[in-house]
């Protein structure tokens, strides 16, 4: 990053290379539609490449551009949110109740509990905190290292770990009720 911060352009493959699969990655688990996340990953890399001439040597470049995609990302959401209410309110929410026809008509009998169990977690997720859902899928489904979490979150690792502690009890509470029912 600190070569194409000074302006060799050619560098910028190599950090597209290194940056583009984790970020794709979180893109795709946080937003759960390929194609957005591929939107997201280009809106993220354009911002990069906006903002390179203020990058700060020596400043660590994942957890600024995972910073920059999160907030990409928190963004679309928002637009998004707003966008289908939009849409259920002129269509009466026709178009909704087709696709969860839809959706549920493609599950197989065979993925019945696993698809519980992934329903659960996923509404357990959703119920958590931003700040600790946040925490979590970072440091699980990312894999980044709880300082590198603490950049992105722009927090101190202690609030790190607490938050995904609150969220690692939160799920595991969640998942005993519905591992036991199945």
């Amino acid at each position: 990053m600190e070569r194409y911060a000074r302006g060799e352009d050619q560098a910028f493959s190599e950090l597209y290379d290194s940056l583009a699969p984790r970020l794709r990655r979180y893109l795709h688990r946080a937003s759960r539609d390929p194609g957005w996340a591929d939107d997201l990953l280009q809106q993220t890399m354009l911002q990069i490449h906006r903002a390179r001439g203020r990058f700060i040597a020596g400043a660590e470049v994942f957890p600024w551009a995972f910073a920059i995609a999160r907030r990409l990302l928190i963004d679309g959401v928002r637009r998004r949110k707003h966008e289908r209410r939009t849409i259920s309110l002129e269509t009466g929410g026709r178009e909704a109740s087709a696709v969860e026809a839809a959706a549920d008509q493609d599950a197989a009998d065979e993925l019945i509990d696993s698809a519980r169990l992934a329903r659960a977690l996923e509404a357990e997720l959703e119920r958590l905190p931003e700040s600790h859902r946040t925490a979590f899928e970072l440091l699980k489904n990312e894999g980044l290292s709880i300082r590198e979490a603490a950049l992105v979150l722009g927090t101190t690792p202690t609030a790190v770990k607490l938050r995904a502690h609150r969220a690692y009890v939160a799920l595991r509470s969640a998942l005993g009720d519905v591992v036991d029912r199945t």
